[in-house]
Parts: structure tokens; sequence; C-alpha cells
């Protein structure tokens, strides 16, 4: 994919991380390097492998699974550079601490919400499932088949409130990028560094679930990405590539962003006229045939959305058992420490 010859890049609103994540005076030794380099090379691969071959696989279950597995190693491979650094989490700044623990809460927060929407789609999903049974037999119910398709667009015009209130956590962890200043520290250079990548990430994926279920997409975001970061160019590619996407599919009048929902709205469309004032003899031609595309669709939409839930919730508790590390390991510094060390120590500073 090509990149526009002039990309848009809007100033930074919440502040310039480069001289936050960048101190001077801290300079990294090879290990540090070679640390850092492997971590932003894997995280731009993840990046580039999250481009889809082409605007009809935007956006579906499927891409949406492989996003969520991606920002889960993404966060696994993070734990792991942070044992690699040899930075105990009782070395971690106070403030950053408190942000960390903040965001944590917030992205948990979201996980929670996206897992109610699929929630609500799966129940939607049961109308479908009732219509097609109705409509299967060979003394068709038609009146009830009816109702059931009725059912299904009510449950799914409804809105869902803990969705929509994603969009302000997200504002929030956007805010979060304008990072508490660090002490000049080669380690923490890294820290916050990767962290940073992360978060941008984070942010990016988890706003494309909540516009492509709630069709929200003035909430799409545009975040500017330090050009000195190895995955920044995959980051622009990913994140214009998607919002363009979005933003076309929207505009043409579909009624969701997400493919596989989409196409059952089509059917549905098709089918509703069909039964909705009797079947005659031209309708019941075609009547098989249509029920049994949503039959299919409805089974895909069923195995996709229970596929997505898995993944959402095994993001959700690595989220959660990364936190529970750092609080863990917060206890067992300040165990450790001495009544004369609590007292004579200074507040702890990334080194």
């Amino acid at each position: 994919m090509s990149r526009p010859q002039e990309p848009h890049r809007p100033f930074f609103s919440f502040g310039n991380p480069l001289r936050m994540i960048l101190p001077k005076g801290s300079h990294l030794s090879p290990r540090l390097i070679s640390l850092l380099k492997s971590f932003e090379e894997s995280l731009a691969g993840k990046l580039k492998s999250l481009i889809p071959g082409g605007g009809e696989d935007v956006i579906s279950l499927l891409w949406m699974q492989q996003a969520i597995v991606s920002l889960s190693q993404i966060h696994i491979e993070t734990k792991e550079l942070i044992t690699a650094l040899e930075f105990p989490a009782s070395d971690w700044d106070e403030k950053w601490i408190d942000v960390y623990l903040d965001n944590s809460v917030r992205l948990l927060d979201i996980c929670t919400s996206i897992s109610s929407e699929i929630t609500r789609i799966n129940q939607a999903n049961l109308f479908l499932s009732c219509a097609v049974h109705y409509l299967e037999g060979e003394e068709k119910q038609i009146m009830q088949a009816c109702s059931s398709l009725n059912g299904w667009r009510q449950h799914m015009n409804s809105q869902n409130p803990r969705l929509e209130r994603c969009f302000e956590k997200l504002n929030t962890l956007t805010e979060s990028l304008n990072l508490p200043k660090i002490k000049n520290s080669a380690k923490g250079k890294v820290l916050m560094q990767a962290l940073y990548g992360v978060r941008m990430v984070t942010i990016f994926i988890c706003s494309v679930f909540a516009v492509a279920f709630s069709g929200s997409v003035g909430n799409l975001k545009e975040l500017e990405v330090l050009e000195t970061c190895l995955w920044a160019d995959a980051y622009v590619d990913l994140q214009g590539f998607i919002n363009r996407e979005m933003r076309n599919i929207y505009s043409s009048g579909a009624a969701t962003a997400l493919k596989d929902l989409e196409a059952i709205h089509a059917s549905v469309e098709k089918l509703h006229p069909i039964i909705q004032d009797g079947v005659n003899p031209i309708g019941a031609d075609v009547l098989p045939h249509e029920t049994s595309g949503l039959a299919k669709m409805a089974d895909r939409l069923s195995k996709g959305l229970d596929g997505l839930a898995k993944e959402v919730d095994g993001f959700f508790q690595i989220v959660l058992t990364g936190r529970d590390a750092l609080l863990c390991n917060l206890r067992i510094g300040s165990n450790n420490a001495s009544p004369s060390q609590e007292n004579n120590a200074e507040q702890p500073t990334l080194r």
C-alpha cells in the first residue's frame, strides 16, 4: 500500500512527548539499544500484519480477532521487556505508577464495554435463529418469522450506554500520552519509549473497535506519532488505511462498518418484504434460498462473535494480571524496606 505523498501530521494537541521520552544526558548501552530495537521492530511487524489486503476486509470479526491477538502479544512482550531490563516495579517513578494504574482501570472498563456489545449482538442473533426456524419447517410460521426479524431490527437499533462511555475513557487515555517527566535514566528511557508505543497502539485499536460497533465515525482517532520510533511508518499506514476505509463505508450509507453485520442487515432487508404480507408464488420460489443464506450468515456471526469474545477476555486477563503483578511487586518492595530505609529514602525514580 502506498502512503500519501504528503501525509497529514497534526500537532501534538496533548503536548510533545518527545522531550519526556528522550531526556538529555541518558546514554543507551548496546544491550539496551538491542532490546529497544527488537521490541519496536516486533511492534512494527504486528502493525503491518493488520493492514488488510483490500477494502472488503475492513472491518470483519476475523480482522478484529487478529487485532486483539496482536494487542495481547504486544502487552506480553512489554512484560518480557521489563523483565529483560531488570527494572523492578519498585524502581518506577511514583507518578508513572499512578498513570499506569489509572490507565489499566480504564482499559479494563473498555474491555468490559466491548464484551457487553458482543453479548448484545449475540442476543440479537437469537432473533435470526428463531426466524430461520420458523421459515425452514414444512408448515412455515410467517407471522412469527416476521416478528423475529422485527425483533432483530429493534435490538440492533438500540443503544449500548457502556459502549458510548468508551470514547470518554479513550479520550482520557489519549490525554495521558502527555507523560510525567522522568529523571535521566537509560533503562527508564527504554521503558518510556516502549510504553509510548504500547499506549499508542492500544488506544487506536480500541477506538477502531468502539467506532465499528457504535457507528460514531467522528470518534476515530488521528494520533500523531513520533517519527523517531521504528514502528512510526507502520502505525501511520495502518491508521490512515483503516480510517479512510471506515469513513468511506459510513459515507456510503452502510448501517455498520462491520462486514459480518452489514451482510446480515442486507439479508434481513431482502427477506422481510418477501414474508411480511404473506408469501406469494414468486416469493415462495426464492424463500428457501434466502432463508438458507441468512441461516449460514447467522451461524458465522455467532462463531465470529464467540471467537472475538474469547480474545477480548484473554486481553482483559493480560491487563489484569499485569496490574496485579505491579501491585504485588510494590508490596514486596515496601515490606523488604527497613524502617530506616523508608524514612531516609527519596521518592522512587526511574533509573
